[in-house]
């Protein structure tokens, strides 16, 4: 096995960050597609929470970990990646005030609007995983959709401005979160703005194959759901 062992999930926007930023990192990895496994006895032995993206690597204090962004931020300062996680104290607080206010304010709106298009299983006590009709699901989703300008703007005006988040020359893990996040509003009514569309371009270009071939997953099932309804 390799020094990283990553169990992962190829349609998933969340398990993408992490497949990104794997091969944009250099490091030694394999991955394993865990779809069907993540509550079987063995998987759940080392991920209780039975949650991808997860990866096992032995000097962790418990052998493996989940969470996108801690898996990230774990890695690069383990393997001192520098550029995709700026040690500068100033830079660093940006990249992971951007991941912070994504994963708490922007992905919850972005998996509302489009969990229920994907067939993706919502968050108990959410109105999609409730018993209400299904003109209330519908409306609820819409304003989940509705609402992700605001934090959208955010990025924008705070963030992202016309580089990339840290204010580097390249991609920081920050920007592969928000990029990767963003392949999933292709599910929504209301496109990405233009400045969101050629920040994700800029930030593909960047990367490279390191982003692109995994993204063909993600871009694969959207399509796919697209053509069947």
């Amino acid at each position: 096995m390799a020094d990283i062992h990553l169990h992962m999930l190829p349609p998933s926007v969340n398990n993408l960050t992490v497949r990104v930023f794997l091969r944009a990192s250099g490091l030694d990895f394999d991955e394993e597609n865990a779809w069907g496994k993540t509550r079987s006895d063995a998987f759940m032995a080392k991920i209780p929470a039975h949650l991808t993206p997860a990866i096992e690597v032995d000097s962790h204090p418990r052998g493996a970990m989940w969470e996108s962004c801690a898996i990230m931020m774990y890695l690069a300062n383990k393997h001192g990646l520098d550029g995709l996680y700026p040690s500068n104290p100033e830079k660093r607080a940006l990249v992971d005030n951007a991941n912070f206010y994504l994963t708490g304010t922007l992905y919850p709106l972005v998996s509302r609007s489009t969990y229920p298009r994907l067939s993706f299983p919502c968050y108990p006590g959410e109105v999609a995983a409730s018993a209400a009709s299904d003109d209330l699901k519908a409306a609820a989703r819409k304003d989940s959709e509705d609402a992700i300008a605001e934090p959208l703007e955010v990025f924008r005006k705070y963030f992202v401005r016309d580089g990339f988040i840290g204010d580097g020359e390249g991609p920081t893990i920050a920007d592969i979160r928000l990029a990767c996040t963003l392949e999933f509003i292709a599910m929504n009514d209301t496109p990405l703005p233009k400045w969101a569309q050629d920040y994700c371009k800029r930030v593909e270009a960047a990367l490279g194959a390191a982003y692109s071939e995994p993204a063909g997953d993600v871009r694969g099932f959207l399509a796919q759901l697209r053509d069947a309804s």
